[in-house]
């Protein structure tokens, strides 16, 4: 019996307020490519994945709190490098994104964090996986 593993993530669900109006923020803000939208929900392509908006109760989203009582994000997007985050920081900034401070959090590369409408947070961060890098992207 061949020993088979999970291999890649491939659906993203995110709890939204207004479908219409989350997906245009998507589409709009972070440049996603809409494939699929009705009443209920939005499928979306964004960062080589699927990400499904669903309409979901007032006041959901994806934060957490951890042990030190702080908001969390359950995401991160990568960006190739430390310029590339820095540009799109500033690109968010001027789409009026909401984000927070390019931070060192004492590992490798730099973070921010960012959020939609309904409050979800997000972070970004400046390593691109070396693995995404070697098949799908960068010969280097």
């Amino acid at each position: 019996m061949k020993n088979e593993k999970l291999l890649r993530v491939g659906t993203t669900y995110i709890p939204v307020a207004n479908v219409e109006r989350s997906s245009d923020w998507y589409v709009n803000k972070l440049e996603a490519e809409l494939s699929y939208k009705d009443d209920d929900k939005a499928i979306l392509n964004l960062a080589n994945q699927s990400i499904f908006l669903v309409k979901a109760i007032a006041n959901q989203s994806t934060n957490f709190i951890d042990i030190n009582g702080e908001e969390h994000f359950s995401l991160t997007f990568e960006v190739n490098g430390v310029g590339a985050l820095e540009t799109i920081h500033k690109n968010f900034i001027d789409k009026e994104i909401k984000v927070g401070n390019i931070e060192d959090r004492g590992h490798s590369g730099r973070n921010f964090v960012f959020y939609d409408l309904d409050g979800n947070k997000f972070d970004v961060w400046s390593e691109l996986s070396p693995t995404f890098r070697e098949k799908y992207l960068f010969s280097q």
